[in-house]
């Protein structure tokens, strides 16, 4: 800095990173609704469900627990550490030792230990896109690249090995395998999941997973975690998960990173010095989430089910809409290039969106409607809906931009 240059307020690489757009579009909705403006928020990917009692009434009595009012070791409960790794045998086939997990303030913290703890500067992480918002915000923190690779509709949004071929170069040190997947709602098949990580392993990568969305697939699709698919890679697997989703627990930020010994103490470190433990009573609750059955995501995934088919349905119905139907997690993603540059009337005259995010904003400003644009997820000339939200105020949201996009000129 030269003499008589004002410092920064806000450093480079803070200033660098971009809004949650999902929490963006999750926190405008509730706003107006907070305001008294009827909006329908389908941003949020977060059940409408209560926590399932038996998890609400572990945290009710680990509070009154002396013994949970203290520190606990940075990596997480004994306890809970081996309900971990005992979920992750029975779900994936993947056996680890309690000491290869460090449980994090919800499955955010664990993206963010992950590539801090496994990329320098100039490291290439590839990310199939449409990706998670966080994602590539995580890699640029810890000095990386996000190198996207699209995969469309036209390939059910699933990446191809000659698209990962393509996209790799001496640079790059992981790629970022999500199935089931936000935004999508993709679901790879276990050929695929074992050609990739195999892939993977011939080029001597890492395979960073993120497997939250593991218990909601549908129409028989089964989930398979690459680690157990694709035995080559060895050691160089990181898996992340949390009980958010599964649960309908997303308020309590409980996660959880899998991996390799010297990475796990690695990133604990990390987590020592910027959160240390995660809190007691919500380890207790995951601990009760985990050892408990799986009843309530089986009644959950019933309303999900029917939910997906709905809006599916209503979407598709739409001129100019093409959507897919998603066989995991409790999204679509809309393709809606077919209405960009056509012209809608507006209560402030005719507009003309050329792109989604446009297109978006003109939604919840005309019908008080919130989705999500793909601009947050990759290219632009997509929507994500999250139909997570109740069957009352998702017929009613869909109904509301049928209306509106029907018009179209």
């Amino acid at each position: 800095m030269s003499a008589g240059t004002p410092a920064a307020r806000i450093s480079q690489r803070i200033s660098a990173i971009a809004e949650s757009a999902t929490l963006a579009v999750d926190a405008k909705a509730k706003a107006l609704k907070a305001a008294g403006r009827p909006v329908i928020g389908f941003g949020a990917g977060e059940p409408d469900f209560p926590t399932p009692d038996y998890i609400v009434k572990a945290a009710i009595e680990a509070a009154a627990q002396p013994k949970y009012h203290r520190y606990s070791p940075a990596a997480g409960l004994p306890e809970l550490k081996k309900a971990i790794a005992d979920k992750t045998l029975r779900d994936s086939g993947y056996k680890v030792d309690p000491s290869q997990v460090l449980v994090t303030n919800g499955g955010k913290q664990a993206v963010y230990n992950t590539f801090a703890t496994l990329v320098d500067p100039g490291d290439e992480v590839i990310i199939p896109t449409p990706f998670w918002t966080t994602y590539p915000e995580a890699i640029r923190l810890a000095g990386g690249v996000p190198v996207e690779v699209f995969a469309g509709p036209e390939q059910g949004y699933l990446v191809t090995i000659e698209q990962l071929e393509a996209a790799v170069t001496d640079k790059t040190k992981i790629l970022l395998f999500v199935s089931p997947s936000n935004p999508t709602g993709a679901v790879y098949s276990p050929e695929q999941v074992a050609e990739i990580g195999k892939w993977a392993a011939s080029k001597g990568l890492w395979v960073v997973t993120d497997e939250i969305y593991e218990h909601l697939t549908y129409d028989g699709v089964k989930f398979t975690s690459i680690a157990t698919a694709a035995p080559e890679l060895g050691d160089k697997v990181v898996i992340l998960n949390g009980v958010a989703k599964t649960y309908a627990m997303t308020g309590w930020r409980v996660g959880w990173m899998i991996g390799p010994a010297d990475v796990i103490k690695a990133a604990t470190n990390l987590q020592s010095h910027a959160t240390s433990n995660v809190s007691n009573i919500m380890q207790v609750a995951a601990a009760a989430a985990l050892t408990g059955p799986l009843t309530a995501v089986d009644e959950m995934k019933v309303a999900f089910d029917r939910r997906r088919k709905a809006i599916v349905a209503g979407l598709n119905a739409i001129d100019g809409v093409e959507c897919p139907t998603p066989t995991g997690a409790f999204y679509v993603y809309a393709d809606v290039r077919g209405l960009l540059g056509k012209e809608f009337e507006t209560s402030n005259g005719p507009v003309r969106p050329t792109t989604s995010a446009e297109l978006a904003t003109l939604i919840l400003d005309e019908v008080e409607v919130a989705i999500v644009p793909g601009e947050a997820f990759g290219p632009s000339g997509y929507v994500r809906l999250s139909y997570a939200l109740g069957d009352d105020d998702l017929a009613e949201g869909v109904r509301r931009i049928q209306e509106f996009l029907g018009k179209a000129k």
